[in-house]
């Protein structure tokens, strides 16, 4: 007991707490660990386990509620997660089992239906397609060699043109040059119209064919020579400053 001063009037506190034991029971001993399961029991939660066996199998037999009450608990746990997973698998084959089948539906087997239309059209179009472009192809390589043909042929014509305009260009000058030496019917001046030289007919003279070189600008009056034919072929001999006429003679060219 703590001694306390008796002067204070104070009774001196007893050692220890009274306790209340039932008849036939045992005392009960306030301790931490009772007071702990006390209120775990006041609270409506199992009894903690008291102690294990160190090969960590079984319970302390002293304590007969801890360890199989826990495991228990977890087979029960158990139990109601392996019957929600069977429920939901048995839900998922119903479900399944009687739900309509997509493919089986007016919309699907329309819409399957267009889609082969449009399958056996597009098929239709790619062969159409391929018969079109094989047939312009063979047009264009026919037409590829009529353009190749035309070619050969212009070039042809145009060397032909310009072989024609050569010989025209050749005879216009063979005309000119015979025109320049070719005499006919007048009175010609000679280094001017005519060029000098020796001139025949161009045929026999019949009749009474005339021809006469005078001096250039006599008029006429100054005869260097003349001669009336009658037959043959007559020739002169011109030089320039002389006039020379022709009378019934045909055409003179120049030897």
């Amino acid at each position: 007991m703590t001694d306390i001063n008796p002067a204070m009037g104070v009774p001196p506190k007893p050692e220890g707490s009274p306790s209340y034991t039932a008849p036939g029971a045992q005392p009960f001993i306030s301790s931490p660990t009772n007071r702990i399961a006390g209120k775990r029991r006041w609270l409506g939660l199992p009894s903690k386990m008291t102690g294990r066996a160190k090969t960590g199998t079984g319970s302390n037999p002293a304590s007969p509620r801890g360890g199989s009450q826990g495991r228990g608990s977890l087979r029960i746990a158990w139990y109601w997660a392996a019957a929600a997973a069977v429920l939901f698998l048995i839900g998922g084959l119903v479900l399944g089992a009687t739900l309509p089948d997509p493919k089986k539906s007016k919309e699907f087997i329309a819409l399957q239906s267009e889609k082969d239309g449009v399958s056996a059209d597009l098929v239709k179009l790619q062969s159409r397609y391929n018969t079109l472009n094989s047939s312009i192809s063979g047009r264009e390589s026919t037409i590829s060699t009529k353009e190749s043909a035309i070619t050969v042929r212009e070039s042809a014509v145009k060397a032909a043109e310009e072989n024609v305009k050569k010989r025209e260009e050749a005879v216009t000058a063979a005309e000119k040059t015979k025109a320049a030496n070719t005499i006919r019917e007048g009175t010609w001046t000679v280094g001017k119209d005519i060029e000098p030289g020796t001139y025949r007919t161009a045929s026999d003279v019949s009749g009474s064919c005339y021809w006469g070189i005078y001096r250039t600008g006599s008029n006429g009056s100054d005869i260097v020579d003349n001669d009336i034919v009658t037959g043959g072929r007559p020739s002169v001999t011109l030089s320039a400053g002389q006039d020379f006429k022709s009378s019934r003679c045909g055409s003179w060219t120049k030897q």
